[in-house]
Order: C-alpha cells, then sequence, then structure tokens
C-alpha cells in the first residue's frame, strides 16, 4: 500500500524543534505547530532525558515561549511568555524543582529581551514606557482617530507598522524573590540589552551606529557604565558597519562581535571581531574565511528558531556557524585569528548550544526530507545522537522527495548550484516549476520545504537554483549583482532551467512555470518582460518599480542605494532596471499576490504591475491577503496561508 501524498493542511500535523538548552542530562527545547482552531502558532516546553528519552512538558499557560534559559543558580526555566491576562510578552519563570510558572515582570509594553545576574538573584530586561498617558477610562465611543507625525527617515517597519515616536526605551531590574523592580538605563533612542556585567557595573547595548545622521545605516554595540551613566561605542575603529554582540569570554576580558565593515554595503559578508576590554583594541579574527557568518537558508518550515549562535569553547576558542553551498558548517576560532572547519554535514543547524564543560552541541536540525529533529552533536567524532523525532510517525505514512543537488554552469561560465524535486511517481511528461528565491542575499539549501514537497506531491518538478546575488558562496559572488539587478543573474536562471530539463527529459517543456517572492517576485515580473518560455508565472510579494520603491518600502531608500548603486535622482537608471519599464513585453499569464500590510515590499508594487498587464491584454489576476505582511508564506495567519496555496494549485492548473 502506497504513502499518502503531502497536502498544505499537512502543516496543521507537523510540529518544528527549536531553543534546545541543556541542563544536567535533560535537553529543554520548544516545540511549535500551527492551531487551525484559533488560526494562529502555539508552541510548548519540553525536556527529554538523555538516557531514557522521556519526556516532560513544561508549562501550559500562554501560546508563544521564546528566549528559553536556565538560571545561572540552576533553580529556574525562564522564558518570554503571553500567559499574562492582556497577552503582553512577560518574563515568565518556573522552578525546576516543581512549581506552576509565574510573570517576574509587568510591564504595561511587555518585555521584549533579559538577561540574568551572575548569581541568579535577579533578571535585566529591556522594556518601554510611552510618554504620553493614554487615558483608559475615556468612554470608547468618545476616543477619535488621531494623526500620525512622521519625521524620521526609518519610521515604519514590515510586521511592526509605524514606529511609536512618543517611546523611553528603558533597561530595568528585578529581584527574583523580592519582586524590587529599578531602571538602570533609560533613553530616547532604541537601545536592546545585549549583556550585564557579572559585577553588574557595566551593560553591553546594541544602538545605531550614529543616531544624530539617519543616513548612515549601521549598528553598533556599546558599553554602558552604570554608575555614571555614559556608554561609548566598542566600534570606532570601524567607522561603518554593523555589529552586534555575539559572546563574551567568562572572565570578561574578550568580547566577540558579529559584524561588518560594510565595504559591499548589504552584501558584506558577516565576519567575527574580537574586541579586548583592556586595551579597547578591536581586530577580524576571521579575515581570511570567504564565508557568511550566520544562517541565510531560506524555507518555510521552522518556526520559533534562532540559528546557532557564537559561543565560547573555552577562555581561548570559540565555535560559530557558516552558511555554505546550501548547509550550515560549524568551525572553531581562537583568539589568535586561526578558524578550524569541524563540522560540515547536508543539513540545516537551525539551532543550538553548547553543553558545558563539553564538546558537545544541543541542536535542532533540518534536511531537504527531516522536517525538525533534536539531537547531540559531537564535535570530536561529527556523530548526532538522534534524541526526538516529532513528525517521525506522520512520514512513515506520508511520501516525502528526496531532492536532486546538481552543480551547472550559469553565465561567465560560473559553478551554480541548484535541487530539483521530481513529482511523487516521477510521471513522464510531467510539468515543472522554476521557484526563485528571494532576498537576493539568501540561499536555498538542505533544508525542508513544505511548499516545495506539496508541489511535489500534486504531480510537478521543483526547480530551485541559487543564482549569483545569493549567499553561501563567497563575497565575489553575492556583491556580483550590485547595482546589475536582471541580468547575469537572470542569464543564471535561464541557463539552470536549460540544463534541469536537458538532465530531465521526462519533464513537458511546454508546461514549464515560473514564480517566486520578494525579490524571486522582482524577477518574476523581469523574466516575463524578457521571456515568453515560461506556460503561466506567479508573482509573489514583488518588486515592479524601483522608483516608488524607494520612497515606499521601510527600507527603500537604503536598499536602492546600496543594492542597485542609483539614487533617487537617477530615474532612467531606475526605470531601466524596473520590470514595469518592460511590462508591454510581457504575454505570459501571471498571478500577483500581496500582503495587504506587506510594508517590505508595498501591495503598490503588484498593483502598478497588475495595471500594466491589464493594459497590455496580458491575462492576470490579482489576489491579496488581509492581516498579513512580507512573511505570509513563512509565519502569516495558517488559514491564509493555505487560502495561498489554494491559489497556486488553482492557476498552475488552470494553465
Amino acid at each position: 500500500m502506497g504513502k499518502e501524498a503531502l497536502t498544505i493542511d499537512s502543516l496543521f500535523e507537523l510540529k518544528s524543534l527549536g531553543q534546545p538548552i541543556a541542563f544536567g542530562n535533560r535537553i529543554f527545547y520548544s516545540e511549535t505547530t500551527p492551531n487551525k482552531d484559533e488560526n494562529g502558532y502555539h508552541s510548548y516546553i519540553y525536556s527529554i532525558d538523555r538516557t531514557t528519552k522521556e519526556r516532560r512538558r513544561w508549562g501550559d499557560a500562554g501560546t508563544s515561549q521564546s528566549q528559553l534559559e536556565i538560571s545561572p543558580n540552576g533553580k529556574y526555566l525562564s522564558y518570554i511568555g503571553n500567559a499574562t491576562k492582556d497577552k503582553k510578552p512577560q518574563v515568565m519563570v518556573m522552578p525546576l524543582d516543581g512549581g506552576s510558572a509565574f510573570a517576574l515582570t509587568e510591564e504595561k509594553e511587555g518585555v521584549s529581551n533579559y538577561h540574568w545576574t551572575k548569581n541568579g538573584a535577579s533578571v535585566y530586561y529591556q522594556t518601554t514606557k510611552k510618554n504620553t498617558d493614554e487615558k483608559a477610562d475615556e468612554p470608547k465611543e468618545k476616543k477619535m482617530p488621531n494623526t500620525t507625525e512622521i519625521d524620521k527617515l526609518t519610521y515604519k517597519l514590515d510586521g511592526a507598522g509605524v514606529l511609536p515616536k512618543d517611546l523611553t526605551y528603558q533597561i530595568k531590574k528585578i529581584g527574583v524573590a523580592s519582586r524590587d523592580v529599578a531602571t538602570i538605563l533609560e533613553d530616547q533612542e532604541r537601545v536592546g540589552l545585549n549583556y550585564v556585567a557579572n559585577d553588574e557595573s557595566y551593560l553591553l547595548v546594541a544602538g545605531e551606529l550614529d543616531s544624530a545622521d539617519e543616513w548612515n545605516y549601521g549598528g553598533t554595540v556599546y558599553y554602558y557604565d552604570v554608575a555614571t551613566k555614559e556608554k561609548r561605542s566598542l566600534t570606532t575603529s570601524v567607522p561603518k558597519g554593523s555589529f552586534s554582540f555575539a559572546a563574551m569570554s567568562e572572565n570578561e576580558d574578550y568580547l566577540l562581535l558579529n559584524g561588518n565593515d560594510f565595504e559591499y554595503a548589504f552584501v558584506t559578508l558577516s565576519r567575527i571581531y574580537g574586541y579586548d576590554m583592556k586595551t579597547h583594541e578591536l581586530v577580524c579574527l576571521t579575515e581570511d574565511l570567504d564565508v557568511e557568518i550566520s544562517d541565510v537558508m531560506v524555507a518555510d518550515f521552522q518556526q520559533n528558531v534562532y540559528g546557532m549562535p557564537v559561543e565560547w569553547l573555552n577562555e581561548n576558542e570559540f565555535l560559530f556557524p557558516a552558511t555554505k553551498h546550501g548547509k550550515t558548517q560549524l568551525y572553531k576560532g581562537n583568539r589568535a585569528g586561526e578558524a578550524t572547519l569541524v563540522f560540515d554535514q547536508r543539513m540545516h543547524v537551525t539551532d543550538g548550544h553548547i553543553i558545558a564543560g563539553s564538546e558537545e552541541i544541543a541542536v535542532t536540525y533540518s534536511t531537504l526530507t527531516k522536517t525538525s529533529e533534536l539531537a547531540v552533536l559531537d564535535l570530536v567524532s561529527g556523530e548526532l545522537e538522534v534524541l526526538y523525532q516529532p513528525n517521525a510517525a506522520f512520514f512513515q505514512k506520508h511520501a516525502v522527495v528526496e531532492p536532486e543537488m546538481f552543480w551547472f554552469k550559469g553565465a561567465d561560465g560560473w559553478d551554480i548550484q541548484g535541487w530539483y524535486l521530481a513529482p511523487v511517481g516521477e510521471k513522464v511528461n510531467h510539468p515543472a516549476i522554476l521557484y526563485i528565491h528571494g532576498g537576493p542575499q539568501v540561499c536555498y539549501g538542505e533544508s525542508y520545504f513544505h511548499e516545495m514537497q506539496v508541489l511535489a506531491a500534486r504531480g510537478y518538478g521543483v526547480i530551485m537554483l541559487n543564482p549569483r546575488g545569493g549567499n553561501g558562496y563567497g563575497q565575489e559572488f553575492v556583491a556580483s549583482i550590485l547595482g546589475d539587478y536582471g541580468h547575469k543573474d537572470f542569464e543564471d536562471l535561464m541557463l539552470g532551467t536549460d540544463y534541469v530539463l536537458e538532465q530531465h527529459p521526462e519533464i513537458d517543456k511546454d508546461r514549464v512555470y515560473v514564480m517566486g517572492g520578494s525579490y524571486g517576485g522582482f524577477m518574476t515580473n523581469w523574466i516575463v518582460g524578457h521571456t515568453d518560455r515560461f506556460r503561466a508565472a506567479i508573482s509573489q510579494r514583488s518588486i515592479s518599480n524601483w522608483i516608488s520603491f524607494y520612497g515606499t518600502s521601510d527600507i527603500g531608500a537604503f536598499f536602492v542605494e546600496f543594492q542597485l548603486q542609483r539614487d533617487l535622482w537617477d530615474v532612467d537608471g531606475l526605470w531601466r532596471m524596473s520590470p514595469l519599464a518592460h511590462a508591454a513585453n510581457a504575454k505570459t499569464p501571471i498571478l500577483l499576490m500581496h500582503s495587504e500590510q506587506d510594508l517590505r515590499c508595498p501591495m503598490e508594487q503588484a498593483e502598478q504591475f497588475y495595471v500594466a498587464m491589464k493594459k497590455h491584454g496580458v491575462e492576470t489576476k490579482l489576489i491579496t491577503f488581509p492581516e498579513s505582511n512580507h512573511g505570509l508564506s513563512r509565519n502569516g495567519l495558517p488559514n491564509l496561508r493555505v487560502k495561498r496555496a489554494a491559489a497556486i494549485f488553482e492557476w498552475l492548473e488552470k494553465h
């Protein structure tokens, strides 16, 4: 008897794991799944005993648990949760020896981050307060709509909306036993809590590189003296760039930062920098590594994961992740600037933490056919001790495709990587889809992608390519399309499609489709204006007009100037690079889908292209999604994720 086919509704039966942390013989982690009845996502905290494999659930209150930690004194499990009546995120604390979780904080605006003191007696946390008092007792019917005043260049953010102006950013301290609260830092500029000194004499906080110059893009880490209330940047020797906190050594003499010098603007590879806390010298420790030191793989399944962090192994060595050739690599680095590759398997390490006093890491990971699993990775042997496979029973009954990984020659003879998912059953004369990723500074890789598997289950082959401009192939590769979108990257995609069709003659060459989202939506719009080789197209959260994108996207001004290397006054240059300029050449039927609250690629981008298609008599349809932002396909409302998939299937089957 054959296995059942995957459907988009299978999401409601599958679980994603993340946030593994070890304490004694137990590994704690979060487990998240979409909830159809409540149309949201529920996460729960579990622990598993490494010896007995016995699982225990911790805390039943709330639907969201993030930033799991064990207190330094080993007494508490802590996290940020929404179990309170108003559903605001608060620091939740649960005794490890028994007892219910309780909200340690009671902040009106909620808590966004927290950090334990070394003795485990107190917690520092980050919150905000509104500078204008609301009249809560004012009758609801008398409340009137108000104006929004904007005077900042960066005034909105996808997923958050228009950023409030009347906030004071605060870092506070609360005693676990006493519940006494003290305000440690207040600032009108956004700050983020990174670290609390062992003696609590200073904090490390994230902030803007230059808050006085809003065109100076970048970030830094500040040293904040608690006694004097003065702060100073730790990265002044690198005047441009973006830096973030990575890890402080145990004796607090050496700090690791993740950052770059902005040589290639947005696409400058992230590196590890070391900061000597005594000499104040900042040095790059991974200068010779041509890899991106972060997780830039894209897929649609993982929830509530944070990626493998940079962590100290001992006083001299540290562990850090990199993305290369569509997989996660792990390196050992040291203060001398030496780096050694210690793990390089075809998988996506989605989250992890070093098990103290060992060469082992508690990890969650995914592969092309494994959704999400919990394991312990031995850095010496490279072996994985799998502790929990939450979806094993499901896949005993449901078919999943093992994608084929390949390399081909793109434009200028460059080596380009891709994957091909044959349809379930590998039918002769089957249709295929070129599915283009977003970014473009991300990559497809060795990670489970539910939508691709569902398309394969419905009889489609799926072509996934990493054209130039994507990450995981070195600095030259990722920077190669700066100022030149739609040319060599377009050639890579067309040559890759040709390669797959040549290698797989069972594909019906008259039924090849193209689709993509974000950058992939831009490229889909570009493709239909430059070739009619595809039977139909689906463009999601797309870009069609760089001129209007410059002033309407939450990152438009920075993105256009840094990525396209043109400013608003180069109207001719921006127009030539806009799909809208080539819309009159389009003949391919195209479905445009866009979230109504998308601030990254505003909906007017799809609307402009839709009207252009109408103007030129091209078969088209526009579908919009309410209460949704740029991330609809990955973490949007579950019912709308299902409707989105249904619309895709309908359009493909119609054509």
